[in-house]
């Protein structure tokens, strides 16, 4: 099954840009990719609006598409390629108990253009599926500087975000290298509004939602980044009151 492995991303030949500024997280690669029109928005917490899940597409043996987003307001993972998972080679989510942040830990990324946004996850879905030899790309959701959130892997299957503690694991990303940048006053207000969200979703507390370095020796997901979920948790933080 798929899991994080710094030393395995290093062999495929990747390693230079993938894990360039300690990043800790995803890859770098090409592939062809769909071409997108999405329009930037601010986001609100009223965006995250769940919508309804069937969640048996797995059952009986049978192998097929994920479903679409599960989420109002995210967009979705058809807007940024046509891939799909390695469904033998995943395991289910089972009962979702804590929430992940990490950053990229790419080069430094301040684009708003939604296609450049998209032309990034792909390449880090390239790198982590032909790079590592995993099932999809590793994270769940993805924060980009404009403040959108987009679909990654199916929340029905374990990520590959954190090694050997992917089991009930959301892996939220936003994009960037927080070790070289500070995140955009957009990303930082949706990354509070969609973990929020999460958190109501599922019944995850404050306690359960944690950055990667947290779980795991990282760097990931930044100086930067840390300070912000570290704030948003604390007494009086928008995550402290979700």
């Amino acid at each position: 099954m798929d899991q994080i492995s710094r030393r395995h991303l290093l062999r495929s030949g990747l390693g230079a840009g993938a894990l360039a500024f300690l990043a800790g997280c995803g890859g770098a690669g090409t592939s062809r990719r769909p071409g997108i029109r999405v329009t930037p928005r601010a986001s609100d917490a009223s965006d995250w609006e769940f919508v309804s899940q069937k969640p048996d597409w797995l059952e009986n043996g049978t192998v097929s598409a994920p479903p679409p987003s599960v989420m109002k307001g995210v967009v979705p993972r058809s807007s940024w390629t046509r891939a799909t998972p390695k469904l033998w080679d995943t395991n289910p989510m089972g009962r979702v108990s804590r929430i992940t942040v990490h950053h990229d830990g790419m080069t430094p990324f301040m684009s708003t253009s939604s296609s450049s946004a998209a032309q990034r996850l792909e390449s880090i879905r390239n790198a982590h599926v032909s790079g590592n030899g995993w099932a999809d790309i590793g994270y769940h959701y993805v924060v980009d500087p404009a403040g959108r959130v987009w679909e990654a892997r199916s929340t029905t299957l374990q990520g590959a975000h954190v090694k050997d503690n992917n089991e009930g694991n959301i892996g939220v990303m936003v994009m960037g290298n927080y070790e070289q940048q500070v995140p955009t006053s957009a990303a930082s207000k949706s990354l509070d509004d969609f973990v929020a969200s999460l958190m109501r979703r599922y019944q995850v507390g404050v306690s359960r939602v944690f950055t990667h370095r947290e779980i795991r020796p990282t760097a990931c997901p930044g100086v930067n980044l840390q300070r912000v979920m570290e704030s948003t948790r604390s007494r009086g933080g928008a995550l402290a009151r979700a």
